[in-house]
This record gives C-alpha cells, sequence and structure tokens, in this order.
C-alpha cells in the first residue's frame, strides 16, 4: 500500500469501528459494518481532499438511530485531526556514520 492509501484505510477503519461500537453498545449488531473512503487528488500542493466516507450499516435504523450513528462517526479521532488543520513539524537528523556513507559532488 502507499502513504495515501494507508491514510484512506486509517481514516475508514476509525469511522468503521464509531459505526460498530454504536451499533454494537445498543445491541442492535456485532458484526457486518462496511466503510468505503475516496478522496480527490489534488495538486499546487500535491495533496488528498474531497474526502467521503461511505457506512453501510447491516441492520435497519431509525431516523433517531441515524442520526445517532452517524453522529458517532464524527468522533472518529482520524476525521477529527483531519478537519481541524493539525500542525506537523518535519525534523531531519543525519547521524554522522550517515555522512561517511554519502556520495559529495566535486566542484569543476
Amino acid at each position: 500500500m502507499t502513504p495515501p492509501e494507508f491514510l484512506l484505510a486509517s481514516l475508514g477503519s476509525c469511522a468503521a469501528f464509531y459505526a460498530a461500537e454504536y451499533l454494537r453498545s445498543r445491541k442492535l449488531a456485532l458484526t457486518g459494518v462496511r466503510v468505503s473512503v475516496t478522496a480527490e487528488k489534488l495538486t499546487a500542493p500535491a495533496r488528498l481532499d474531497n474526502f467521503r466516507i461511505s457506512v453501510v450499516s447491516p441492520v435497519s435504523l431509525t431516523d433517531e438511530q441515524r442520526q445517532a450513528m452517524m453522529r458517532a462517526v464524527h468522533h472518529c479521532l482520524v476525521r477529527n485531526t483531519l478537519v481541524n488543520s493539525p500542525q506537523i513539524a518535519i525534523e531531519l537528523e543525519a547521524h554522522e556514520d550517515a555522512a561517511a556513507h554519502s556520495c559529495t559532488a566535486t566542484p569543476s
């Protein structure tokens, strides 16, 4: 899997967890929740956007249960992380041993 596919899988598994937990805690179903996640690949900068999470319940739900299950899925930690523009710091550490194996260019 590619890193973007892992991101989609993480988002999908998180949504599935919350949906399944909602059904399990109310003794509506123990298995059978299906989730799919899609996103568009955009450029400038290259990124994924317009995520779409589709949740399929294995049992019929009343309107009230549907709304409650949607609220449960909205508690997904991965979803909330993406929705709230996380701060991401990138650090680079170069070990001295790595420098001995690096290529160096000779000026001409």
